[in-house]
């Protein structure tokens, strides 16, 4: 058993003056008012449940910094997008699994506790399969096992370049040629992927885009992860020029697409969701399905401003992802879900600090098939302790520390139950800047 002593924290949903939470086999054994003897580590500031990255394209992180010179004034997202394939198209296991080690590592040290990665780059270049067909998903399995953080793989589906086109030189290494292809290989990832030391690494499931898989193949991915349990993630609606394209070639949006396909429920997170029709949106909520809201990202990329107060009131449920990795900051992307609303529709406060703070934990881990997100008794013991006296926090009223910390308040991240990171250094493995300066040389340049 181990006690932490906190002088504040969030336990079962409310703010809570010093208190000692014990943890045991992963878990928050027991949770009291602190005592007068000792402990076995003080946790300063406010205490939080971890956090979950609910999007991540982790071999993105490469990209940071060299994506805005070349582009300015003529850039969209499908630029951007050339340079990403030109990066993937360099990665092999051993590069990749260096990436994801130094990625994984940094998102612990700013708080994240679970990730859901949305994984496509399957094959060796042009396609072929390696002698383990799930290398680099098990690569990623590994470095989340030595980093520490809980892993949901979400495999995609992945067979055209877009409505009735091929798929380009690029995308060969993400497709298994068929849906049946597809199914058969994940079947198989459960029983490859790792066993997590501190926190759960499972697999999930996920559509690219309804652009990448063929309108009559989407029941059948969406039979295959009902019929796993898996979630099912999905791109949706990232771009306009997706909604219509769908239009021109089946008359529906791919909202529509999804739900025709039984695509759609409380399992289905939809990410970005950024261009929707009101009847999209409703699709959305009444199926109860999560939506994943990355405000870095489609702000990086110009994709414009999602409706989210409006899907959080049609049923949908709201989380966060960091994407693209463009910044590697729980409370950025918490405050950018409220500061887009903001520019949106000129009302300010639509998304309240506690809000925001269960998009980006509960809500999130649940999307991806985490129980952790919350501070309570038999909960995974996943606990972030943040400064409140910073330059950037003194002052802060309670949970308004949402709109006023960064991760460099975070100064210690606890996952099942066990030190991961103190003042943005991995206990194991290190400052992650450093990792991360030679995975990204190497993965540039091989």
């Amino acid at each position: 058993m181990t006690t932490y002593r906190c002088e504040s924290a969030f336990v079962d949903g409310a703010l809570s003056g010093p208190v000692d939470i014990r943890c045991a086999d992963g878990l928050i054994r027991s949770i009291s008012p602190a005592a007068a003897g000792p402990a076995d580590e003080l946790l300063p500031g406010l205490v939080l449940p971890g956090f979950a990255d609910a999007h991540s394209h982790v071999f993105h992180r490469a990209l940071r910094g060299r994506t805005h010179g070349d582009s300015l004034g003529v850039g969209s997202f499908w630029t951007w997008r050339e340079t990403m394939y030109s990066l993937a198209d360099r990665l092999t296991p051993d590069t990749f699994h260096a990436l994801a080690v130094a990625s994984y590592a940094e998102m612990v040290c700013a708080g994240f506790t679970a990730v859901g990665e949305f994984h496509y780059l399957h094959h060796a270049p042009g396609g072929v399969p390696y002698a383990d067909p799930n290398a680099m998903g098990v690569a990623a399995g590994q470095a989340a096992r030595e980093v520490g953080i809980g892993l949901t793989l979400l495999d995609v589906a992945y067979l055209t370049g877009g409505f009735g086109l091929p798929l380009n030189e690029s995308q060969q290494r993400f497709t298994d040629g068929s849906v049946a292809g597809w199914a058969s290989r994940v079947g198989r990832l459960p029983a490859a992927l790792p066993v997590g030391e501190f926190a759960v690494i499972r697999a999930g499931a996920a559509i690219h885009s309804v652009r990448a898989v063929p309108v009559v193949d989407l029941p059948e991915v969406a039979r295959f992860a009902q019929a796993a349990g898996m979630p099912l993630h999905v791109h949706l609606s990232e771009q306009t020029a997706e909604n219509e394209a769908a239009l021109a070639a089946t008359g529906r949006t791919p909202t529509q697409l999804l739900d025709d396909a039984g695509a759609l429920s409380d399992r289905t997170a939809a990410v970005h969701a950024t261009h929707l029709t009101d009847g999209d949106i409703t699709l959305l909520g009444a199926a109860r399905s999560s939506v994943v809201i990355c405000p870095t990202t489609e702000a990086d990329l110009a994709d414009g401003l999602p409706r989210a107060a409006e899907l959080r009131v049609a049923g949908a449920g709201l989380t966060l992802g960091g994407d693209q990795h463009v910044i590697t900051d729980p409370f950025a992307q918490a405050r950018g879900l409220e500061y887009g609303e903001r520019l949106a529709t000129g009302t300010r406060g639509t998304f309240s600090p506690e809000v925001l703070l269960e998009a980006a934990t509960a809500a999130g881990h649940s999307s991806i098939g985490s129980t952790s997100g919350r501070i309570a008794v038999g909960a995974p013991a996943d606990l972030v302790a943040v400064r409140t006296g910073s330059a950037r926090t003194a002052g802060s009223l309670g949970l308004q520390l949402m709109m006023t910390a960064s991760a460099a308040d975070v100064s210690v991240v606890v996952v099942g139950g066990v030190v991961q990171a103190r003042d943005g250094v991995h206990v194991r493995l290190g400052d992650p800047g450093d990792l991360l300066g030679r995975a990204i040389r190497k993965a540039w340049t091989g």
